[in-house]
């Protein structure tokens, strides 16, 4: 009895530990990650349907912080750093820094990546997308 006891227990302890390992995991890439918040999504008018959809964000880049290695189907992107600095790399590009008060533009479909290498200042930005295709997603994850 004692022996089924103790395994039951073990197993259970197994299983609770287990069960929460996901969220621990999701909480750790959560505070290595940038946090970002949509601040506009519209359809464009009088463009001729070249470009279909523009969307803004704010873009929080938290001391040490990234974004995934990613590309925007359809969509490209200007990055414009309102505080701090941010370090950009773009596939086939050489990596710049842009610092409070500029812009960089990412095009279409082109893996990139922005970085806050800071250890102690955070860095914020305004993202706007220009999509042509609001049937592709906005992000795609891109392995490196």
């Amino acid at each position: 009895m004692g022996l089924l006891r103790r395994e039951f227990l073990y197993l259970s302890g197994v299983a609770a530990a287990i069960s929460a390992m996901p969220r621990t995991v999701l909480a750790q890439v959560q505070q290595a990650t940038a946090k970002f918040s949509e601040i506009l999504r519209q359809d464009l008018e009088g463009q001729g349907q070249h470009v279909q959809e523009t969307i803004a964000i704010v873009a929080d880049f938290g001391p040490g912080t990234a974004s995934s290695w990613h590309l925007h189907p359809g969509a490209q992107e200007l990055f414009f750093v309102s505080d701090g600095r941010v370090t950009l790399e773009v596939e086939g590009q050489e990596t710049r820094v842009i610092n409070a008060g500029e812009a960089g533009i990412i095009p279409a479909d082109t893996a990139h990546l922005v970085r806050n290498e800071s250890t102690n200042l955070s860095a914020k930005g305004l993202v706007v997308f220009s999509r042509s295709a609001k049937d592709k997603p906005l992000l795609v994850l891109v392995k490196r």
